[in-house]
């Protein structure tokens, strides 16, 4: 089955590298989807994949790579069909 989790970041994840390296480990998770900067200070993330790599890519979230400061983080999961067909920074 595939899920798709929705995701905010929000503290000092723009500007420190966040989006590419959350598409890094997205990738290696064999997720897809994308990422977004939404507004000051937050990042929005669509993936999807299987409950276990996409739970892989929550646990990183929680801290982001080394320079980020995650404040918050919000999860929303969905049962769903596959949309995206890679992973993607827009």
């Amino acid at each position: 089955m595939v899920y798709k989790v929705k995701v905010l970041v929000s503290g000092k994840v723009q500007k420190v590298w966040f989006r590419k390296q959350t598409q890094t480990k997205a990738l290696e998770f064999g997720l897809t989807g994308w990422v977004k900067n939404i507004f000051n200070n937050a990042v929005e993330i669509i993936a999807e994949g299987n409950m276990d790599n996409l739970s892989l890519l929550l646990g990183w979230l929680q801290d982001g790579p080394p320079l980020a400061k995650v404040k918050k983080i919000s999860i929303e999961w969905f049962e769903c069909e596959s949309e995206h067909e890679t992973f993607e920074i827009l």
